[in-house]
């Protein structure tokens, strides 16, 4: 009995990546999601093409880049970087395009307070879409020490 064998490595074949990414991708949300914000009112850098030098990315693609990565738990521009060269979402996503770690990294840096108005929006169109009922708070990187030993602890002769 023969061994199930896939397809020739060498044949050339005709794929489209608007075929490859599945209708219900979250590739997809994003893409939507981040096509409607006015990114220049929000506050992002760059929004505006600058007529001297090399252009800069635009914003929109970063932006689209740094929130498929939070939502696939990749947070290292590292790790972005290399996912844009393997994952075929995000070149579909991206239009092909690969910045480089330093660029995403940067992008994180200079608009920190542009993605807090991001998430408030995408938070405020969950509510409106009923996705989310926004009763549950969660905080994220909380840190508790535990530490009982008897200069700190409580109890009720205390």
């Amino acid at each position: 009995m023969d061994h199930i064998i896939g397809t020739d490595r060498n044949q050339l074949q005709f794929l489209s990546l608007d075929q490859m990414v599945p209708k219900d991708s979250w590739a997809r949300v994003i893409d939507l999601f981040v096509d409607i914000l006015p990114l220049e009112e929000l506050g992002f850098k760059h929004a505006r093409v600058g007529k001297e030098g090399r252009p800069a990315y635009n914003p929109s693609t970063l932006l689209k880049l740094y929130l498929y990565g939070y939502k696939h738990t990749i947070r290292s521009s590292r790790k972005l970087a290399y996912s844009c060269t393997i994952n075929v979402e995000l070149w579909w996503l991206l239009h092909g395009l690969r910045p480089s770690f330093r660029t995403i990294a940067y992008f994180r840096k200079e608009n920190a307070e542009a993605f807090k108005s991001v998430f408030r929006r995408f938070v405020l169109m969950l509510k409106e879409l009923e996705l989310i009922e926004g009763d549950t708070v969660a905080i994220d990187s909380f840190k508790i020490f535990a530490q009982n030993n008897l200069k700190h602890n409580s109890n009720q002769k205390r």
